[in-house]
């Protein structure tokens, strides 16, 4: 575990995404403080931009088979995240497109926004390759944000319902519990990035938070 601000930030998950091969993040992150991070989450860290914005977490989301990024992404950015990660990166097309924000998967399936077009979720689909179902959680329709998934498990919205909690599970294949970081906030996926390996979390996230997240993301037993 280790907790981080990011320019002066706690909300680490706006920019940056960790999955088990890879960590993006914004490139003006200190070095010390990204490779800290990388040492922590077990995976190397590729400085990027996405779209020229340093929102990273906001816009890419992913999984063991690939990583979806905001339409925005440049060409020219997809081809130095797909030479540093070696996965494929599928842009997310239409309006909603803020992938970190809208998509929430394992490499077991994804659940995303309400609101997401069919030619999107087709994306997800072909870009993650797993079923994807759309929905909300605790009213919050921007589900990335809301919540933080691992191959283990998936902290939520502390406000999800458990027949929310139930179809995520059944949607992504692990447990799902609830929990908030950097002293109450609800938007988990704001301030956690988390993988097999470990995690990063806000500086301002509580002893009694720490150890829900550790419960929740499978690393006690």
């Amino acid at each position: 575990m280790l907790r981080a601000a990011f320019s002066g930030s706690a909300y680490v998950g706006v920019f940056a995404r960790a999955t088990d091969d890879c960590l993006l993040i914004r490139p003006d992150v200190d070095e010390d403080r990204r490779a800290d991070c990388a040492d922590e989450l077990g995976v190397p860290a590729v400085p990027t931009t996405v779209g020229g914005a340093g929102t990273v977490g906001s816009l890419v989301a992913g999984n063991g088979n690939g990583l979806l990024a905001s339409s925005r992404i440049s060409e020219r950015e997809r081809t130095r995240i797909e030479a540093a990660t070696d996965l494929p990166v599928t842009e997310l097309p239409g309006r909603i497109n803020a992938a970190g924000n809208v998509v929430v998967a394992t490499d077991e399936g994804a659940y995303v926004h309400p609101d997401l077009s069919r030619e999107a979720v087709t994306a997800v689909q072909d870009g993650l390759d797993v079923p994807v179902e759309r929905g909300d959680l605790a009213g919050v329709q921007t589900v990335g944000t809301a919540a933080v998934a691992t191959n283990a498990g998936v902290l939520c919205h502390p406000k999800a319902t458990d027949a929310e909690l139930d179809r995520l599970e059944a949607a992504l294949g692990v447990p799902a519990d609830v929990g908030t970081i950097n002293y109450g906030s609800p938007l988990v996926g704001s301030g956690l990035l988390a993988n097999e390996h470990g995690y990063v979390v806000g500086q301002d996230t509580s002893g009694p938070e720490l150890g829900r997240i550790d419960a929740t993301l499978g690393y006690v037993d």
